[in-house]
Protein backbone atom coordinates (compact mmCIF):
# COMPACT_ATOMS: atom_id res chain seq x y z
CA UNK A 1 0.00 0.00 0.00
CA UNK A 2 1.06 3.48 -0.52
CA UNK A 3 2.20 5.34 2.64
CA UNK A 4 1.26 9.05 3.52
CA UNK A 5 3.04 11.35 5.47
CA UNK A 6 1.42 14.52 6.75
CA UNK A 7 3.84 17.78 7.40
CA UNK A 8 2.70 20.23 9.66
CA UNK A 9 3.84 23.57 11.21
CA UNK A 10 3.50 25.49 14.17
CA UNK A 11 4.18 28.82 16.02
CA UNK A 12 4.74 30.98 12.64
CA UNK A 13 4.56 30.10 8.78
CA UNK A 14 8.14 30.22 6.68
CA UNK A 15 9.75 28.03 9.41
CA UNK A 16 10.91 25.73 6.83
CA UNK A 17 8.41 23.28 6.34
CA UNK A 18 8.87 23.34 2.64
CA UNK A 19 12.56 22.09 3.01
CA UNK A 20 12.12 19.35 5.64
CA UNK A 21 9.25 18.02 3.36
CA UNK A 22 11.51 18.01 0.24
CA UNK A 23 14.46 16.37 2.75
CA UNK A 24 11.88 13.61 3.68
CA UNK A 25 11.54 12.58 -0.01
CA UNK A 26 15.11 12.33 -0.96
CA UNK A 27 16.00 10.48 2.59
CA UNK A 28 13.62 8.09 0.38
CA UNK A 29 14.64 8.41 -2.79
CA UNK A 30 18.11 7.72 -1.80
CA UNK A 31 16.96 4.49 -0.24
CA UNK A 32 14.85 3.70 -3.17
CA UNK A 33 11.74 4.82 -2.93
CA UNK A 34 9.64 6.68 -5.34
CA UNK A 35 7.87 9.47 -3.93
CA UNK A 36 5.68 12.38 -5.17
CA UNK A 37 4.95 15.98 -2.88
CA UNK A 38 1.29 17.82 -2.75
CA UNK A 39 1.41 21.51 -1.03
CA UNK A 40 -1.84 21.89 0.32
CA UNK A 41 -2.78 26.44 0.69
CA UNK A 42 -5.36 27.11 2.66
CA UNK A 43 -5.83 30.74 0.98
CA UNK A 44 -8.62 31.33 -0.60
CA UNK A 45 -7.00 31.75 -3.89
CA UNK A 46 -7.93 28.94 -6.46
CA UNK A 47 -4.02 28.94 -7.54
CA UNK A 48 -1.22 31.23 -6.89
CA UNK A 49 -1.68 33.31 -10.20
CA UNK A 50 -3.50 36.22 -9.37
CA UNK A 51 -1.03 37.38 -6.17
CA UNK A 52 1.62 39.45 -6.06
CA UNK A 53 5.07 38.06 -5.67
CA UNK A 54 5.47 40.25 -2.39
CA UNK A 55 2.45 39.01 -1.10
CA UNK A 56 3.34 35.25 -1.15
CA UNK A 57 6.49 34.66 -3.19
CA UNK A 58 7.21 33.78 -6.80
CA UNK A 59 4.38 31.96 -8.79
CA UNK A 60 5.97 28.61 -9.90
CA UNK A 61 4.95 27.69 -12.99
CA UNK A 62 4.50 23.35 -13.61
CA UNK A 63 4.59 21.64 -16.80
CA UNK A 64 0.91 21.42 -17.27
CA UNK A 65 0.78 24.72 -16.82
CA UNK A 66 -0.20 25.16 -13.23
CA UNK A 67 0.25 28.32 -11.53
CA UNK A 68 1.48 26.95 -8.07
CA UNK A 69 3.07 27.67 -4.74
CA UNK A 70 6.98 28.38 -4.62
CA UNK A 71 7.04 24.79 -2.44
CA UNK A 72 6.56 23.03 -5.26
CA UNK A 73 9.68 24.76 -7.17
CA UNK A 74 11.61 23.24 -3.74
CA UNK A 75 10.26 19.66 -4.12
CA UNK A 76 11.20 19.58 -7.85
CA UNK A 77 14.52 20.71 -7.48
CA UNK A 78 15.44 18.73 -4.69
CA UNK A 79 14.14 15.15 -5.78
CA UNK A 80 14.08 16.01 -9.37
CA UNK A 81 10.25 15.82 -10.47
CA UNK A 82 7.86 17.18 -12.56
CA UNK A 83 4.85 18.05 -10.62
CA UNK A 84 1.85 18.55 -11.89
CA UNK A 85 -1.02 21.12 -10.88
CA UNK A 86 -2.96 18.66 -9.27
CA UNK A 87 0.19 19.00 -6.53
CA UNK A 88 -0.93 21.57 -5.21
CA UNK A 89 -4.12 21.82 -3.17
CA UNK A 90 -5.84 25.30 -2.27
CA UNK A 91 -9.35 26.23 -0.01
CA UNK A 92 -10.50 27.96 -3.14
CA UNK A 93 -10.04 24.77 -5.93
CA UNK A 94 -11.70 22.78 -3.01
CA UNK A 95 -15.01 25.19 -2.48
CA UNK A 96 -14.76 25.67 -5.86
CA UNK A 97 -14.99 21.96 -6.97
CA UNK A 98 -17.58 21.11 -4.19
CA UNK A 99 -19.75 24.12 -5.08
CA UNK A 100 -19.84 22.67 -9.06
CA UNK A 101 -21.10 19.70 -8.15
CA UNK A 102 -23.55 20.87 -5.67
CA UNK A 103 -25.07 22.82 -8.23
CA UNK A 104 -25.57 20.26 -10.76
CA UNK A 105 -27.00 17.88 -8.14
CA UNK A 106 -24.43 15.63 -7.53
CA UNK A 107 -25.21 15.61 -3.65
CA UNK A 108 -28.70 14.91 -4.28
CA UNK A 109 -30.71 17.23 -2.02
CA UNK A 110 -28.16 16.13 1.12
CA UNK A 111 -27.11 19.85 2.96
CA UNK A 112 -23.72 20.21 2.06
CA UNK A 113 -20.90 20.80 4.96
CA UNK A 114 -17.35 21.04 5.85
CA UNK A 115 -17.75 17.49 7.46
CA UNK A 116 -17.79 15.16 4.92
CA UNK A 117 -18.11 16.91 2.08
CA UNK A 118 -15.18 19.39 2.56
CA UNK A 119 -13.02 16.95 3.99
CA UNK A 120 -14.07 14.06 1.59
CA UNK A 121 -13.29 16.08 -1.60
CA UNK A 122 -9.89 16.63 0.06
CA UNK A 123 -9.12 13.52 0.74
CA UNK A 124 -10.20 12.39 -2.59
CA UNK A 125 -7.36 15.14 -4.17
CA UNK A 126 -4.85 13.78 -2.18
CA UNK A 127 -5.90 9.77 -2.73
CA UNK A 128 -6.02 11.37 -6.32
CA UNK A 129 -2.43 12.22 -6.61
CA UNK A 130 -1.08 9.04 -5.04
CA UNK A 131 -3.03 7.00 -7.38
CA UNK A 132 -1.89 8.77 -10.53
CA UNK A 133 1.58 8.80 -10.16
CA UNK A 134 1.94 4.95 -8.62
CA UNK A 135 4.76 6.22 -6.16
CA UNK A 136 5.79 4.19 -2.78
CA UNK A 137 5.61 7.76 -0.69
CA UNK A 138 2.79 10.60 -0.66
CA UNK A 139 4.24 13.49 1.02
CA UNK A 140 1.90 16.27 1.85
CA UNK A 141 3.07 19.48 2.97
CA UNK A 142 0.23 21.84 5.14
CA UNK A 143 0.70 25.19 4.69
CA UNK A 144 0.29 27.80 7.01
CA UNK A 145 0.35 26.88 10.99
CA UNK A 146 -1.81 24.85 13.42
CA UNK A 147 -4.70 26.58 14.55
CA UNK A 148 -5.16 28.92 11.37
CA UNK A 149 -9.31 28.99 10.62
CA UNK A 150 -8.39 28.48 6.89
CA UNK A 151 -6.19 25.14 8.08
CA UNK A 152 -9.28 23.25 10.23
CA UNK A 153 -10.98 21.47 7.39
CA UNK A 154 -7.45 19.68 5.67
CA UNK A 155 -6.30 18.97 9.33
CA UNK A 156 -9.19 17.55 10.08
CA UNK A 157 -9.07 15.82 6.50
CA UNK A 158 -5.84 14.54 7.17
CA UNK A 159 -7.09 13.41 10.79
CA UNK A 160 -9.32 10.95 9.12
CA UNK A 161 -6.52 9.35 6.88
CA UNK A 162 -5.39 8.08 9.87
CA UNK A 163 -8.20 6.05 10.61
CA UNK A 164 -8.92 5.12 7.43
CA UNK A 165 -5.56 4.34 5.89
CA UNK A 166 -3.78 2.43 9.50
CA UNK A 167 -1.98 3.47 11.61
CA UNK A 168 1.15 1.55 9.66
CA UNK A 169 0.73 3.84 6.52
CA UNK A 170 0.24 7.48 7.95
CA UNK A 171 2.70 9.10 9.73
CA UNK A 172 2.43 13.04 11.12
CA UNK A 173 5.67 15.52 11.22
CA UNK A 174 5.78 18.37 13.00
CA UNK A 175 7.69 21.35 12.38
CA UNK A 176 8.21 23.85 14.92
CA UNK A 177 10.74 27.06 15.67
CA UNK A 178 12.59 26.50 18.94
CA UNK A 179 13.99 29.96 20.27
CA UNK A 180 16.93 30.94 21.61
CA UNK A 181 17.19 34.19 23.69
CA UNK A 182 19.54 36.68 22.93
CA UNK A 183 20.04 37.45 26.79
CA UNK A 184 20.63 34.28 27.78
CA UNK A 185 21.37 32.01 24.87
CA UNK A 186 18.39 29.66 26.43
CA UNK A 187 16.84 27.18 23.61
CA UNK A 188 12.90 27.51 24.62
CA UNK A 189 10.84 24.46 23.65
CA UNK A 190 7.33 26.51 25.14
CA UNK A 191 6.23 27.83 22.05
CA UNK A 192 6.58 24.16 20.00
CA UNK A 193 4.70 22.25 22.83
CA UNK A 194 1.61 24.73 22.81
CA UNK A 195 1.79 24.38 18.69
CA UNK A 196 1.77 20.36 19.72
CA UNK A 197 -0.93 20.61 22.34
CA UNK A 198 -3.14 22.69 19.31
CA UNK A 199 -2.14 19.90 17.30
CA UNK A 200 -3.51 17.17 19.72
CA UNK A 201 -6.79 19.38 20.22
CA UNK A 202 -7.86 18.96 16.88
CA UNK A 203 -7.16 15.36 17.21
CA UNK A 204 -3.49 14.79 15.70
CA UNK A 205 -1.08 13.35 17.77
CA UNK A 206 2.88 13.73 15.70
CA UNK A 207 5.05 10.65 15.67
CA UNK A 208 7.57 13.01 14.77
CA UNK A 209 9.01 16.17 15.51
CA UNK A 210 11.62 18.64 13.77
CA UNK A 211 12.79 21.28 15.78
CA UNK A 212 13.89 24.10 13.64
CA UNK A 213 16.63 26.24 15.73
CA UNK A 214 19.27 28.33 14.65
CA UNK A 215 21.64 25.42 15.90
CA UNK A 216 21.62 21.85 16.81
CA UNK A 217 19.33 21.61 19.66
CA UNK A 218 21.00 20.75 22.97
CA UNK A 219 19.67 17.39 25.06
CA UNK A 220 17.62 19.17 27.31
CA UNK A 221 15.81 20.55 24.56
CA UNK A 222 15.28 17.18 23.04
CA UNK A 223 13.92 15.85 26.03
CA UNK A 224 11.74 18.25 26.84
CA UNK A 225 10.60 18.03 23.48
CA UNK A 226 9.91 14.18 23.53
CA UNK A 227 8.42 14.30 26.95
CA UNK A 228 6.03 17.29 26.33
CA UNK A 229 5.30 15.86 22.90
CA UNK A 230 4.56 12.58 24.04
CA UNK A 231 7.22 11.08 21.56
CA UNK A 232 10.35 8.60 21.95
CA UNK A 233 13.39 11.03 22.14
CA UNK A 234 14.53 9.22 18.96
CA UNK A 235 11.54 11.12 17.06
CA UNK A 236 12.44 14.25 17.62
CA UNK A 237 15.30 16.17 15.10
CA UNK A 238 16.35 19.62 14.32
CA UNK A 239 16.39 21.40 11.30
CA UNK A 240 19.48 24.24 12.28
CA UNK A 241 21.24 26.74 9.97
CA UNK A 242 23.76 25.11 7.36
CA UNK A 243 25.42 26.98 4.67
CA UNK A 244 22.97 26.09 2.16
CA UNK A 245 19.74 24.67 2.09
CA UNK A 246 20.93 21.52 0.21
CA UNK A 247 22.81 20.19 2.97
CA UNK A 248 19.48 19.90 5.01
CA UNK A 249 18.39 16.08 4.14
CA UNK A 250 22.00 14.66 4.92
CA UNK A 251 21.96 16.61 8.52
CA UNK A 252 18.55 15.45 8.98
CA UNK A 253 19.23 11.74 7.86
CA UNK A 254 22.90 11.69 9.92
CA UNK A 255 20.58 12.18 13.19
CA UNK A 256 18.79 9.15 12.05
CA UNK A 257 15.42 10.78 10.72
CA UNK A 258 15.29 8.62 7.25
CA UNK A 259 15.85 5.26 9.12
CA UNK A 260 13.49 5.90 11.89
CA UNK A 261 10.65 7.29 9.18
CA UNK A 262 11.28 3.45 7.40
CA UNK A 263 11.00 1.48 10.66
CA UNK A 264 7.99 3.68 11.77
CA UNK A 265 6.19 3.07 8.03
CA UNK A 266 7.51 -0.88 7.87
CA UNK A 267 9.77 0.16 4.74
CA UNK A 268 12.74 -1.79 3.77
CA UNK A 269 15.35 0.44 1.54
CA UNK A 270 18.51 -0.15 -0.04
CA UNK A 271 21.63 1.54 1.61
CA UNK A 272 21.24 5.71 1.14
CA UNK A 273 24.44 7.37 -1.11
CA UNK A 274 24.40 10.43 -0.58
CA UNK A 275 27.60 10.33 -3.48
CA UNK A 276 26.28 12.00 -6.11
CA UNK A 277 24.16 14.85 -3.90
CA UNK A 278 27.32 15.73 -2.05
CA UNK A 279 29.36 15.61 -4.63
CA UNK A 280 26.73 19.12 -5.87
CA UNK A 281 27.06 20.10 -2.05
CA UNK A 282 30.34 20.59 -2.48
CA UNK A 283 31.23 22.28 -5.36
CA UNK A 284 28.41 24.82 -4.46
CA UNK A 285 30.28 25.62 -0.80
CA UNK A 286 33.75 25.54 -2.58
CA UNK A 287 33.88 27.92 -5.52
CA UNK A 288 36.97 28.80 -7.30
CA UNK A 289 35.99 32.27 -8.44
CA UNK A 290 33.05 34.58 -7.44
CA UNK A 291 31.42 36.59 -9.55
CA UNK A 292 28.72 39.69 -8.81
CA UNK A 293 25.34 39.99 -11.03
CA UNK A 294 22.94 42.86 -10.46
CA UNK A 295 19.22 41.56 -10.60
CA UNK A 296 17.46 44.69 -12.03
CA UNK A 297 13.75 44.29 -11.07
CA UNK A 298 10.77 45.49 -9.25
CA UNK A 299 10.04 43.14 -6.66
CA UNK A 300 13.66 43.33 -5.09
CA UNK A 301 12.59 43.51 -1.67
CA UNK A 302 11.61 40.48 -1.58
CA UNK A 303 14.30 37.68 -2.35
CA UNK A 304 11.31 35.14 -2.39
CA UNK A 305 10.38 36.48 -5.63
CA UNK A 306 13.00 35.35 -7.76
CA UNK A 307 13.78 32.13 -6.06
CA UNK A 308 13.90 29.55 -8.48
CA UNK A 309 15.74 32.02 -10.81
CA UNK A 310 18.21 32.34 -7.56
CA UNK A 311 18.62 28.83 -7.62
CA UNK A 312 19.15 28.44 -11.37
CA UNK A 313 21.90 30.86 -10.66
CA UNK A 314 23.46 28.91 -8.00
CA UNK A 315 23.30 25.39 -9.89
CA UNK A 316 24.51 27.49 -12.46
CA UNK A 317 27.56 27.98 -10.56
CA UNK A 318 28.08 25.04 -8.76
CA UNK A 319 28.47 23.53 -12.33
CA UNK A 320 31.26 26.48 -13.36
CA UNK A 321 32.63 26.25 -9.81
CA UNK A 322 31.32 29.99 -8.82
CA UNK A 323 30.28 31.66 -6.11
CA UNK A 324 27.28 33.97 -7.59
CA UNK A 325 26.26 36.89 -5.79
CA UNK A 326 23.38 38.50 -6.70
CA UNK A 327 22.19 41.81 -5.57
CA UNK A 328 18.58 42.99 -5.94
CA UNK A 329 18.00 46.35 -7.61
CA UNK A 330 14.82 47.99 -7.53
CA UNK A 331 14.57 49.22 -11.21
CA UNK A 332 13.26 52.46 -10.80
CA UNK A 333 16.25 53.86 -8.77
CA UNK A 334 17.32 54.39 -12.45
CA UNK A 335 14.23 56.37 -13.19
CA UNK A 336 14.64 58.83 -10.52
CA UNK A 337 18.55 59.08 -10.54
CA UNK A 338 19.86 58.39 -14.43
CA UNK A 339 23.14 58.62 -13.13
CA UNK A 340 22.75 55.69 -10.84
CA UNK A 341 22.96 53.57 -13.78
CA UNK A 342 26.84 53.67 -14.24
CA UNK A 343 27.15 51.28 -11.16
CA UNK A 344 26.16 48.56 -13.19
CA UNK A 345 29.57 48.43 -14.24
CA UNK A 346 30.70 47.01 -11.29
CA UNK A 347 29.00 44.35 -11.73
CA UNK A 348 29.67 40.76 -14.31
CA UNK A 349 26.66 40.10 -15.28
CA UNK A 350 23.02 41.79 -15.56
CA UNK A 351 19.65 40.10 -15.27
CA UNK A 352 16.42 41.76 -15.83
CA UNK A 353 13.39 39.17 -14.88
CA UNK A 354 9.85 38.37 -15.17
CA UNK A 355 7.35 41.71 -13.85
CA UNK A 356 3.92 43.08 -15.02
CA UNK A 357 3.14 46.22 -15.57
CA UNK A 358 4.76 49.86 -16.52
CA UNK A 359 6.40 50.07 -12.74
CA UNK A 360 10.10 50.33 -13.18
CA UNK A 361 9.62 49.51 -16.95
CA UNK A 362 12.23 52.33 -18.06
CA UNK A 363 14.57 51.30 -15.56
CA UNK A 364 14.63 48.19 -16.60
CA UNK A 365 15.29 48.93 -20.16
CA UNK A 366 17.80 51.69 -19.13
CA UNK A 367 19.78 48.18 -17.52
CA UNK A 368 19.63 46.75 -20.93
CA UNK A 369 21.24 49.69 -22.33
CA UNK A 370 23.90 49.04 -20.32
CA UNK A 371 24.68 45.80 -20.59
CA UNK A 372 24.15 46.06 -24.42
CA UNK A 373 26.12 49.15 -25.12
CA UNK A 374 28.99 48.09 -22.77
CA UNK A 375 29.42 44.77 -23.70
CA UNK A 376 28.61 43.03 -20.34
CA UNK A 377 26.73 39.79 -20.20
CA UNK A 378 23.31 39.75 -20.49
CA UNK A 379 20.28 37.67 -19.53
CA UNK A 380 16.57 38.47 -20.08
CA UNK A 381 13.76 36.19 -18.63
CA UNK A 382 10.51 37.02 -19.89
CA UNK A 383 9.67 40.50 -19.79
CA UNK A 384 13.17 41.05 -19.67
CA UNK A 385 13.00 39.52 -23.15
CA UNK A 386 10.38 41.84 -24.29
CA UNK A 387 12.09 44.92 -22.89
CA UNK A 388 15.64 43.92 -24.67
CA UNK A 389 13.25 43.83 -27.96
CA UNK A 390 12.03 47.68 -26.99
CA UNK A 391 15.69 48.69 -26.12
CA UNK A 392 16.89 47.44 -29.51
CA UNK A 393 13.68 49.13 -31.59
CA UNK A 394 14.25 52.18 -29.67
CA UNK A 395 17.94 52.47 -29.95
CA UNK A 396 19.50 50.34 -32.94
CA UNK A 397 16.02 50.42 -35.03
CA UNK A 398 15.18 53.85 -34.44
CA UNK A 399 11.78 53.24 -33.77
CA UNK A 400 11.21 56.47 -31.19
CA UNK A 401 8.84 56.21 -28.80
CA UNK A 402 8.52 51.67 -29.36
CA UNK A 403 7.30 49.72 -26.50
CA UNK A 404 4.49 46.90 -25.15
CA UNK A 405 1.19 47.64 -25.76
CA UNK A 406 1.14 46.18 -21.99
CA UNK A 407 2.97 49.17 -20.98
CA UNK A 408 1.41 52.22 -23.51
CA UNK A 409 -1.58 51.16 -25.49
CA UNK A 410 -1.13 54.52 -27.91
CA UNK A 411 2.71 53.48 -28.97
CA UNK A 412 3.65 54.64 -32.07
CA UNK A 413 5.44 51.34 -32.52
CA UNK A 414 4.07 48.67 -30.72
CA UNK A 415 6.90 45.92 -30.66
CA UNK A 416 5.56 43.98 -28.50
CA UNK A 417 1.68 43.12 -28.15
CA UNK A 418 -1.08 41.14 -26.66
CA UNK A 419 -1.23 37.63 -28.16
CA UNK A 420 -4.22 37.61 -30.55
CA UNK A 421 -5.88 34.65 -28.73
CA UNK A 422 -5.98 36.92 -24.94
CA UNK A 423 -7.65 40.06 -26.68
CA UNK A 424 -11.41 38.88 -25.40
CA UNK A 425 -9.82 37.18 -22.05
CA UNK A 426 -11.72 38.39 -19.36
CA UNK A 427 -10.69 36.39 -16.18
CA UNK A 428 -6.95 36.74 -14.97
CA UNK A 429 -6.54 33.32 -13.49
CA UNK A 430 -5.11 30.73 -15.62
CA UNK A 431 -5.70 32.17 -18.57
CA UNK A 432 -1.86 33.16 -19.81
CA UNK A 433 -0.03 30.94 -21.92
CA UNK A 434 1.34 28.43 -19.52
CA UNK A 435 3.27 25.44 -18.59
CA UNK A 436 5.55 23.46 -21.34
CA UNK A 437 5.44 24.86 -25.00
CA UNK A 438 7.81 23.33 -27.67
CA UNK A 439 10.47 25.55 -29.44
CA UNK A 440 12.88 24.93 -32.30
CA UNK A 441 16.07 26.43 -32.01
CA UNK A 442 18.27 27.99 -35.05
CA UNK A 443 21.67 25.60 -36.05
CA UNK A 444 24.77 27.73 -35.99
CA UNK A 445 23.39 30.09 -32.71
CA UNK A 446 24.58 30.54 -29.24
CA UNK A 447 21.19 28.78 -28.48
CA UNK A 448 21.95 25.94 -30.32
CA UNK A 449 25.44 25.83 -28.31
CA UNK A 450 24.33 26.40 -25.26
CA UNK A 451 21.27 23.51 -25.14
CA UNK A 452 22.52 21.45 -28.26
CA UNK A 453 19.66 20.52 -29.63
CA UNK A 454 16.87 21.50 -32.40
CA UNK A 455 14.52 21.23 -30.49
CA UNK A 456 13.38 21.81 -26.37
CA UNK A 457 10.47 22.53 -24.20
CA UNK A 458 10.40 24.91 -21.85
CA UNK A 459 7.27 26.63 -19.20
CA UNK A 460 5.51 29.84 -19.89
CA UNK A 461 3.48 32.40 -18.35
CA UNK A 462 3.07 35.37 -20.32
CA UNK A 463 0.33 36.87 -22.67
CA UNK A 464 2.54 39.39 -24.61
CA UNK A 465 4.47 38.30 -27.15
CA UNK A 466 7.08 39.98 -30.44
CA UNK A 467 4.55 41.50 -32.55
CA UNK A 468 5.12 39.89 -36.18
CA UNK A 469 4.88 43.49 -37.66
CA UNK A 470 8.16 44.47 -36.63
CA UNK A 471 10.21 40.93 -36.67
CA UNK A 472 12.10 41.79 -40.46
CA UNK A 473 12.91 45.43 -39.14
CA UNK A 474 14.17 44.21 -35.99
CA UNK A 475 16.02 41.38 -37.76
CA UNK A 476 17.02 43.69 -40.32
CA UNK A 477 19.53 45.66 -38.02
CA UNK A 478 20.96 42.80 -35.90
CA UNK A 479 19.06 41.23 -33.45
CA UNK A 480 18.69 37.41 -33.84
CA UNK A 481 15.87 35.38 -33.17
CA UNK A 482 17.07 31.79 -32.75
CA UNK A 483 14.15 30.05 -31.44
CA UNK A 484 10.56 29.86 -32.46
CA UNK A 485 7.25 28.50 -31.85
CA UNK A 486 7.11 24.78 -34.33
CA UNK A 487 4.88 26.74 -36.26
CA UNK A 488 6.94 29.87 -36.52
CA UNK A 489 4.11 32.40 -34.94
CA UNK A 490 6.41 33.69 -31.65
CA UNK A 491 9.35 34.42 -31.30
CA UNK A 492 11.35 32.66 -28.42
CA UNK A 493 14.43 33.59 -27.87
CA UNK A 494 16.77 36.74 -29.20
CA UNK A 495 20.72 37.11 -28.68
CA UNK A 496 22.99 39.92 -30.60
CA UNK A 497 25.75 37.89 -32.00
CA UNK A 498 28.22 40.77 -32.02
CA UNK A 499 28.35 41.20 -27.93
CA UNK A 500 30.48 39.15 -25.37
CA UNK A 501 26.92 37.42 -24.02
CA UNK A 502 23.38 39.00 -25.06
CA UNK A 503 20.45 36.02 -24.41
CA UNK A 504 17.31 36.54 -23.93
CA UNK A 505 13.66 34.08 -23.57
CA UNK A 506 10.37 34.37 -23.57
CA UNK A 507 10.60 30.97 -21.37
CA UNK A 508 11.53 30.26 -17.96
CA UNK A 509 14.66 28.37 -17.81
CA UNK A 510 14.93 28.23 -14.19
CA UNK A 511 11.63 26.31 -13.73
CA UNK A 512 13.51 23.33 -14.83
CA UNK A 513 16.88 23.97 -13.37
CA UNK A 514 18.30 21.40 -11.26
CA UNK A 515 21.09 20.59 -8.86
CA UNK A 516 23.62 19.26 -10.82
CA UNK A 517 22.09 19.78 -13.79
CA UNK A 518 21.55 23.95 -14.44
CA UNK A 519 19.20 25.22 -17.24
CA UNK A 520 21.56 26.01 -20.35
CA UNK A 521 20.87 29.57 -20.61
CA UNK A 522 21.90 30.42 -16.46
CA UNK A 523 24.73 28.29 -17.30
CA UNK A 524 25.81 29.77 -20.42
CA UNK A 525 25.40 33.41 -18.92
CA UNK A 526 27.01 32.35 -15.51
CA UNK A 527 30.35 30.67 -17.92
CA UNK A 528 30.46 33.86 -19.58
CA UNK A 529 30.16 36.27 -16.63
CA UNK A 530 33.40 34.22 -15.49
CA UNK A 531 35.59 34.08 -18.36
CA UNK A 532 34.98 37.42 -19.20
CA UNK A 533 36.19 38.50 -15.70
CA UNK A 534 39.28 36.23 -15.82
CA UNK A 535 39.93 38.16 -19.68
CA UNK A 536 39.60 34.85 -21.59
CA UNK A 537 37.67 35.90 -25.20
CA UNK A 538 34.62 34.92 -26.00
CA UNK A 539 33.66 31.68 -24.59
CA UNK A 540 33.17 28.19 -26.43
CA UNK A 541 30.19 27.06 -24.59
Amino acid sequence: MVKYIFVTGGVLSSVGKGVVTSSIGKMLQERGFSVTVIKIDPYVNVDAGTMNPYIHGEVFVTEDGGETDLDLGWYERFLDLNLNKENNITTGSIYQSVIDKERRGDFLGRCVQIVPHITDEIKYRIRSVAEKSGVDVVLTECGGTVGDIEGLPFLEAIRQMRIEEGFDNTLYVHVALVPILDVTGEMKTKPLQHSVNELRRIGIQPDIIVARCSKMIDAEAVRKIALFGTIPKEAVFCSYNVPTIYLVPQKLDEQGMGDYICRRLKLRGKKPSWKTWNAFVESLLNPKYEIKVALVGKYAGLSDSYVSMNEALRHAGAKCGVKVTIDYIEAEVFEESPGDIESLKNYDGIFVPYGFGPRGSEGKIMAINYARTHDIPFLGICFGFQLAVVEFARNICGLKGANSTELDPDTPHPVIDLMPEQRNVKYKGATMRLGGHEIVIKEGTLAYKLYNSRRIVERHRHRWEVNPKYWKVLEDNGLVFSGSSPDGRRKEILELPDKYFFFASQFHGEFKSRPGKPDPEYYGFVKSCLDRKLGKPRPEL
